[in-house]
């Protein structure tokens, strides 16, 4: 496929500086935009709303070679990377912008707010994620390494969640972030279609898994 070739081409380091263009938007709208009412809201939930577009963009990938041809792989520890990097930016404004670095007005947030433990859940899921997306962990976890990542799925769905909980009502966009992941654990999960990755007739097994 041509489209395949052209993405070889393509170089690992130009997704993480693609991955680096919300973060220069948004910083150009605060700098010299109309910040709006309340700049530190629009910076977190901007934050968050590009994590998890890059979080279901990975998990969009293997679905994409599979039914549509298109080879993305080598790019997919790359996207799970920018997506772990806007979650740490978003929960870093939101520790200090908005709580002031206060422990106890983070954690009255938390127990007030109980949409934010689900966002704390999607964080603490992605860490081992982070942790494992190297060479290395790769050849020491083996076939473990696939089961960790399972994780992401995880991680995404309490994400989706905890975006459409936040809501008093839930907006089309909204909506349409839970279509999005619906579809995309359907796509994972329905028999037939490979399952899980592991699963009984899943995805055929190769000698290194690719890296999230």
């Amino acid at each position: 496929m041509a489209l395949n070739r052209g993405f070889a081409k393509v170089p690992v380091w130009a997704v993480y500086l693609a991955g680096l263009l919300p973060l220069a938007v948004l910083v150009w709208q605060m700098v010299l935009g109309d910040p709006g009412a309340d700049p530190v809201k629009t910076v977190e939930h901007r934050l968050g709303k590009v994590a998890l577009w890059f979080l279901l963009g990975g998990l969009a990938i293997t679905p994409l070679r599979r039914f549509a041809g298109i080879n993305l792989l080598r790019f997919r520890r790359a996207v799970g990377l920018i997506a772990a990097g806007y979650v740490t930016l978003h929960v870093v404004v939101w520790f200090s912008l908005d709580m002031g670095f206060l422990w106890d007005q983070a954690l009255s947030d938390l127990w007030r707010r109980r949409y934010l433990l689900l966002g704390v859940g999607a964080v603490v899921a992605l860490i081992p994620l982070v942790a494992t997306s190297n060479d290395r962990a790769i050849r020491r976890l083996g076939a473990n390494w696939r089961r960790l990542h399972r994780l992401v799925y995880v991680a995404a769905s309490l994400g989706v969640v905890h975006y459409l909980w936040q809501m008093k009502v839930i907006s089309q966009e909204g909506w349409l972030w839970l279509g999005v992941l619906m579809l995309l654990l359907a796509v994972r999960i329905r028999p037939g279609f490979g399952g899980f990755p592991g699963a009984r007739g899943g995805v055929r097994k190769t000698s290194r898994p690719e890296a999230q």
